[in-house]
């Protein structure tokens, strides 16, 4: 990917607490020549442009537009049938047989849990179905205490597939959680992974040339045809406006940030990235955006950090290869990974 060296910087205005949205966009346009599409899954908006490759611009779409599809109706949480849905229905009574690739996915999520020391935690939703952010309720002391006996990935277990009928299965994994408050949630790596499955996808029908994005995570393939693309980080607190640009190929963008979920309740800003350490909102950050070379690393980082704070963040960065983080706090100050710094 390419950088260009940057200095720490002050976002005027970022401590206001309003609604604005903050996301990694493609600051400059598409000719005509390009393929732009949008559509809705996952419960957000996905964009897609694209210089056509080797099969018909329509095919390319409807193959992302399936796979994304196939994706949701596994991991969803609110699909009924998806795999997610039935292993928080069931998996504390009985393991509940699933996917390799839910599997690999699950286990992925164990890596980054003890890379960053239980900041990724994809048992918050143990105690983050509690919270409704549309109706503006969130759990008091007594209910965040019993819910909370539920996380921990120490509780989540996986086995292989168990004889049925005396045939051996394979290709799957038999869920199971110890304790029966424990629920879990992708949304800290699910959008990444469909991102990567995505550009899987463009490569295989030729293209060379490609912006995706998918809620708060993206991937430009390549550049725009002899220009790098201009990927923006939205300021934080101004519609419309833009706070960083950076010229990019070639690389994953994902951004977490306060703004996606949220409600006002006596003056405190209730979103919902959880620490696990509280159950409660982290509170220190307004955004973070990070790059690395695949979408599923970046989207569960941009979590981490927001979690983990600045330092702790930034320190863990640093021992990442080609990862690169951007973070603004709520008194408005931009923190950069050492590799996006200008020398002094």
């Amino acid at each position: 990917m390419f950088l260009v060296f940057l200095r720490r910087r002050f976002i005027p205005g970022a401590a206001l607490l309003c609604g604005m949205a903050l996301w990694a966009i493609p600051v400059s346009a598409h000719s005509d020549d390009w393929e732009s599409h949008s559509w809705q899954v996952m419960g957000t908006q996905v964009d897609l442009a694209f210089w056509p490759g080797s099969r018909p611009a329509d095919a390319t779409v409807a193959a992302i537009r399936q796979e994304f599809e196939r994706l949701n109706a596994r991991l969803s949480p609110w699909v009924e049938n998806s795999e997610l849905y039935q292993a928080n229905a069931h998996a504390a009574e009985a393991p509940v047989i699933i996917s390799a690739e839910f599997a690999a996915l699950i286990d992925t999520s164990r890596e980054y849990s003890l890379l960053t020391d239980g900041a990724f935690d994809i048992t918050f939703a143990s105690v983050g179905h509690l919270y409704d952010y549309r109706a503006g309720i969130a759990p008091d002391d007594a209910a965040l205490a019993a819910a909370r006996a539920g996380q921990g990935m120490d509780k989540v277990v996986m086995t292989p597939r168990a004889e049925v009928n005396g045939v051996a299965e394979h290709g799957g994994m038999a869920l199971s959680f110890l304790h029966e408050r424990t629920r879990i949630d992708l949304g800290g790596i699910a959008k990444g992974y469909a991102i990567d499955r995505a550009v899987t996808l463009l490569r295989d029908h030729g293209v060379a040339h490609a912006y995706i994005s998918l809620g708060g995570d993206s991937y430009v393939l390549g550049d725009r045809r002899g220009r790098l693309w201009q990927v923006g980080v939205r300021h934080p607190r101004q519609e419309n406006a833009v706070a960083i640009t950076l010229p990019l190929a070639d690389v994953a963008v994902s951004t977490s940030g306060d703004y996606e979920r949220f409600f006002l309740r006596d003056g405190e800003h209730v979103h919902h990235i959880l620490s696990p350490a509280s159950g409660r909102p982290a509170s220190a950050l307004v955004s973070v955006t990070v790059l690395a070379p695949r979408a599923l690393d970046a989207d569960a980082l941009s979590t981490s950090l927001f979690v983990m704070g600045i330092e702790a963040g930034l320190a863990l960065i640093e021992t990442l290869e080609d990862v690169s983080a951007i973070i603004i706090d709520r008194h408005g100050e931009v923190h950069y990974s050492q590799d996006l710094l200008a020398p002094e």
